[in-house]
């Protein structure tokens, strides 16, 4: 008799425990110490994480209901005597592929060392900060609209506030995880921090938002050197200054994995001009007489925009070129505080590949 599909929803339980029993097995060490008396969970922090977990199951939080039953020092914090956990929804956690050292992660992001109710919360203004057990990864209050009882963390929506709030702990249910998970940058950056308070959140550019549109949309290779140039000190003030930018991203990037940091720095700063600069605005610079020369981030070099006779675009539009390449998909991605042009090839700039060497005197 062949196999019933009723049943089709138990594959991600079953997904899901694997996960779970993979966490737990990393968590345990091979020779595990004595317990010590002062961290063992007490009677009482026992029936608080066991009652949480059923509130969450019962509000549909299945995967961390579970998590929390069977290894609650992952989420209910030992190291604080209070927490606020921000609950996943089962639908979206259960597509992440993530290792468990960094789902680890992942649910430390999530987790704040105080009690947050929902009032506490909608109190709290505009882009404040929230701290979490993630180290020097925080979390912003991004909207609050108390008359709505609306309020989002970094973007996403609390979708279900106070599916628990007992003693220490609160547990909030969110739509989605707090940052985009992009594995393409590494381990230490797959999580993006907030810039809550910080010179950049209070600009017109949002660099993680920047990162993960680049990675989101097949821009990952030009979105690992832009993350390469936010790393570098220096950069990351003049960029954090920035209003607004216009990038001109190509699909892929191949100096990324041949080039020395600082010259994969340049070539990317080469593709960033400062301002907004639409389809419409490059025409015209293209246009005027003498053509507009835009300005890169790296000092001394700008770039040209021209106009060919030939239009190889769907919406059959003037063709442009910038120093000489295809704008492929101009205005393919827009934002407040920049806006992205997909180029066929990166822009090649010999003074920055090849640059001049003095000849020695005989």
């Amino acid at each position: 008799m062949p196999c019933s599909c009723s049943h089709w929803w138990h594959a991600p339980i079953y997904v899901t425990i694997s996960v779970i029993l993979a966490i737990v097995a990393i968590s345990t060490p091979s020779s595990s110490p004595p317990p010590n008396p002062q961290t063992t969970p007490s009677p009482i922090q026992h029936e608080l994480s066991s009652n949480a977990s059923s509130a969450l199951r019962n509000s549909g939080f299945h995967f961390m209901a579970a998590l929390l039953q069977i290894s609650p020092e992952l989420i209910l914090s030992p190291d604080s005597s209070q927490t606020t956990f921000f609950a996943i929804r089962d639908e979206t956690i259960s597509n992440l592929s993530l290792p468990p050292h960094l789902l680890k992660d992942l649910l430390k992001f999530h987790t704040s060392p105080s009690k947050l109710t929902f009032q506490d919360l909608l109190n709290k203004p505009k882009n404040t900060c929230l701290q979490t057990l993630l180290q020097e990864k925080n979390l912003a209050v991004t909207q609050v609209d108390r008359k709505q009882m609306i309020l989002e963390i970094n973007g996403v929506l609390v979708s279900n506030p106070e599916i628990f709030s007992q003693g220490p702990y609160t547990v909030h249910g969110v739509l989605a995880p707090f940052s985009p998970i992009n594995l393409n940058l590494g381990s230490d950056h797959f999580i993006q921090s907030s810039n809550c308070g910080s010179i950049e959140s209070r600009t017109g550019v949002s660099w993680n938002r920047v990162l993960s549109t680049l990675s989101s949309n097949g821009f990952v290779s030009f979105a690992i050197g832009l993350n390469s140039v936010l790393n570098n000190g220096v950069h990351r003030k003049q960029l954090i200054l920035m209003d607004s930018v216009t990038i001109f991203a190509p699909a892929e990037l191949s100096y990324v994995a041949s080039s020395p940091s600082p010259l994969l720095e340049k070539i990317v700063m080469v593709h960033l001009v400062p301002g907004r600069w639409s389809y419409k605005q490059l025409l015209a610079a293209s246009s005027s007489s003498p053509a507009t020369p835009l300005p890169t981030l790296v000092p001394d070099v700008d770039l040209q925009i021209t106009k060919v006779n030939s239009s190889t675009t769907e919406k059959n539009e003037d063709t442009l070129c910038v120093n000489g390449v295809e704008i492929t998909a101009p205005d393919v991605l827009c934002s407040d505080g920049f806006i992205i042009h997909r180029i066929s090839r990166p822009i090649a700039i010999p003074k920055l590949l090849h640059p001049r060497v003095r000849p020695m005197s005989g």
